[in-house]
């Protein structure tokens, strides 16, 4: 029963976090009622509290394996409690960034669940698991809609006095209802970093979560107030606007963690980064506001199937190292989230308009799309590497020439020979002799005529020991239809 409950109790830990993470963002245009924050300030108060939500997910994920999910959830909504309070009497713009940098926690929850949750489900479920998981960013959505209603009626700060006590409901929850048995995983953080951090998918993972969970966060504080500002709309008929944003980016995630278990990931992958260079470019021409909600879902739709997406492909890649790699790769798309609102004011501030700032966006995800093409080139590679080296039957490669340019290893368990021994030289090294010339220029004939020969043949291993090999030669052509190799595979077959 208590395995069972983890799924929805994790999702709707979650869902608390990402409410108190963005409470600033939701509740700004109120705060600003009593607070007097410069227009240039605005975009550092509202993303202040996803430094710290970033930064914590390292630890966060790695403590989720020592310590379990139960603890780690438990322990970070009692120290919300503290500037949750801090928030709801704040005074002053320093108050704000105060409250705001500790309100990072909740969003540090994240890497949490990603951490625990795969432990429960075989690999072939991760990918929907961690998406349904993912959809605790709905929370979201329910501050930035309900909390201005809210807001409305019995004030802002009231209204964030809310908030503790549904921390304190949560803080019970956990209590009773976490996994006291959850598997740990005790490995040193140190040792679990140095494990990863050569490692090129870990920082290709990073950059594309940081994009697409990046522009989620992104969006989400920074929607509510540029459509009061910018295109000025009410602020409830804002905070909606924002909600579906988050509703639809969010109810996506499970899908594209569902895709990412049925098909390859980095396909889906392509078609995100494609969609959101389509999306920012939209967006960077869009002085109407019918223009920029299409631009506007088309992030939402994208971003939301990506982030599913990635959270298959970290569990698949780094098993092991799964609660320091989550950290690391949800932090990098929490600091996502951090740099696109400076950003986005900054260039509002010297020109007066944000499309330079979305048609930079729109060529990073651009550049993304471009890394994914490199990734799959390089996984398939990868794949075949593997599969040459792993086979049982030797292998020999040679250029047009004939001069050998490969070898596996089974080549040299079958014939004594190291590989750098025979690079460069003549496959006839290893000619026992006991074909004459004759037997070669057929072999020769059919491998010119029909680009395949396939026949048994007497050679010699280092050691001067003969032996029968079943051979095969095979022609690889150019689109041009020249040679440029051939490869022959074997097996020892003396004794059969």
């Amino acid at each position: 029963m208590i395995k069972k409950i983890q799924l929805p109790l994790q999702t709707s830990n979650l869902v608390v976090g990402f409410m108190i993470w963005v409470l600033i963002s939701s509740l700004l245009p109120f705060i600003r009622e009593d607070i007097t924050i410069a227009q240039e300030y605005v975009a550092i108060v509202t993303a202040i509290p996803v430094v710290l939500g970033s930064v914590l997910r390292i630890p966060l994920g790695y403590y989720a394996n020592v310590l379990g999910a139960r603890v780690i959830f438990a322990v970070s909504f009692i120290l919300l409690l503290f500037p949750v309070y801090y928030l709801s009497i704040a005074t002053t713009m320093t108050d704000l960034i105060i409250a705001g940098t500790f309100l990072g926690i909740g969003g540090a929850v994240f890497s949490v669940g990603v951490t625990s949750l795969p432990k429960y489900y075989p690999k072939e479920k991760h990918g929907l698991i961690n998406g349904i998981y993912g959809m605790g960013n709905a929370g979201t959505a329910i501050s930035t809609f309900a909390a201005p209603v809210v807001a409305a009626q019995f004030g802002w700060s009231r209204t964030i006095q809310f908030y503790l006590i549904l921390l304190l409901v949560f803080i019970v929850l956990n209590f009773f209802l976490g996994d006291r048995k959850e598997p740990r995983m005790k490995q040193p953080i140190m040792e679990q970093i140095k494990g990863v951090y050569k490692d090129q998918k870990l920082w290709f993972f990073s950059l594309f979560y940081f994009i697409t969970f990046g522009s989620f966060v992104a969006f989400t504080v920074f929607l509510p107030t540029f459509l009061v500002d910018f295109f000025a709309l009410d602020k409830v008929d804002a905070g909606l606007r924002t909600a579906g944003f988050i509703v639809i980016a969010t109810g996506v995630r499970p899908i594209g963690g569902w895709l990412a278990d049925k098909f390859q990931p980095l396909f889906i992958l392509m078609a995100v980064f494609a969609g959101l260079t389509i999306a920012a470019i939209i967006l960077a021409f869009s002085p109407a506001i019918g223009l920029y909600t299409v631009g506007s879902l088309l992030i939402a739709l994208t971003a939301g199937i990506g982030n599913g997406v990635i959270f298959k492909l970290v569990p698949f890649y780094f098993s092991k190292q799964a609660g320091i790699v989550n950290g690391i790769v949800s932090m990098m798309g929490g600091l996502g989230g951090f740099f696109p609102p400076l950003l986005l004011s900054t260039i509002f501030t010297i020109t007066g308009d944000y499309s330079i700032g979305f048609m930079a966006f729109s060529q990073v995800a651009l550049v993304s799309l471009v890394l994914v093409l490199w990734l799959y080139y390089m996984d398939r590679l990868t794949l075949s590497k593997e599969v040459f080296d792993s086979t049982g039957q030797g292998i020999i490669v040679t250029n047009a020439d004939g001069k050998i340019v490969s070898v596996n290893p089974a080549f040299t368990q079958l014939t004594g020979y190291e590989e750098e021994e025979v690079l460069g030289k003549n496959p006839n090294i290893l000619s026992s002799g006991r074909q004459d010339k004759v037997f070669y220029d057929e072999m020769w004939n059919k491998i010119t005529n029909e680009g395949l020969w396939q026949g048994e043949i007497w050679n010699k291993k280092k050691n001067g020991e003969e032996y029968l090999q079943l051979l095969s030669i095979s022609t690889v052509r150019d689109q041009s239809g020249d040679v440029v190799r051939y490869v022959g595979t074997f097996n020892d077959i003396t004794d059969l």
